[in-house]
């Protein structure tokens, strides 16, 4: 092998990590567009990794108490995706950054009530997903005929509690819980029109990045390839 070869096959990888993404800290990446999405029984996986990630001070404002896997893991087994909302922001790798969870009442007497709960990553946190994953809960919500929307936390969940207030809620604290109530207005042809983009929107975002995701481990793949390759010619050569 000469060395000419040599200088040209490692300046095709120079080139090849040129194109692909640099690894950067969470929080020197600049923020993606946040796409949010309706999750269904096949994220159910990614959904209890995504809450089993969150570290005990996250579980116990998320759950009211300190749930381990196991409690998690039921709770995710018993979402019913039929009746409640569940909504999801997924990052550029796939994995579920931030999730909602609008709650529909069972008893058909306080149909018109729903609950909502979220967790945000700490890596994802500061660029607004709580809001945002709010704010696509009440249209839902609005669109499926609820006229009440409440989330009932822990007093000193102040992020959640502030959402609520930012969209007009009525918080009332009881000793160490809070809850915070929010009338809707009734469903329009725009907020049904609304969701129905958000959606297709969602869906293609979603598309998009499972294409992107199968395109870069192709081409890391292939730098791998092509490293093992020239190493072996090296070794043949020496």
């Amino acid at each position: 092998m000469s060395a000419n070869d040599e200088t040209s096959d490692a300046e095709r990888d120079r080139e090849l990590l040129r194109v692909l993404p640099a690894e950067q800290s969470a929080s020197a990446r600049a923020p993606w567009v946040a796409v949010i999405r309706r999750l269904g029984s096949r994220h159910r996986g990614r959904i209890a990794r995504h809450l089993q990630s969150l570290d005990e001070q996250d579980r116990y404002l998320r759950f009211g108490y300190l749930a381990n896997d196991a409690q998690i893991q039921a709770y995710v087994d018993t979402l019913d995706f039929e009746r409640d909302g569940v909504f999801g922001i997924y990052n550029r790798k796939l994995e579920l950054v931030a999730m909602a969870h609008l709650a529909h009442s069972v008893d058909k007497s306080f149909d018109a009530c729903a609950e909502f709960g979220v967790s945000v990553l700490p890596s994802v946190r500061g660029h607004g997903y709580g809001s945002k994953l709010f704010g696509r809960a009440m249209r839902h919500a609005r669109n499926e005929g609820v006229h009440l929307l409440f989330i009932h936390a822990l007093s000193e969940n102040k992020a959640m509690l502030n959402i609520a207030r930012k969209a007009g809620a009525i918080v009332e604290h009881d000793g160490s819980e809070a809850s915070a109530y929010l009338r809707l207005p009734p469903a329009t042809f725009e907020s049904q029109i609304t969701e129905m983009l958000e959606e297709q929107l969602a869906r293609t975002d979603y598309r998009l990045k499972v294409q992107a995701k199968q395109f870069w481990e192709l081409l890391t793949g292939l730098q791998d390839v092509r490293r093992g390759v020239r190493d072996a010619r090296h070794k043949s050569g020496a």
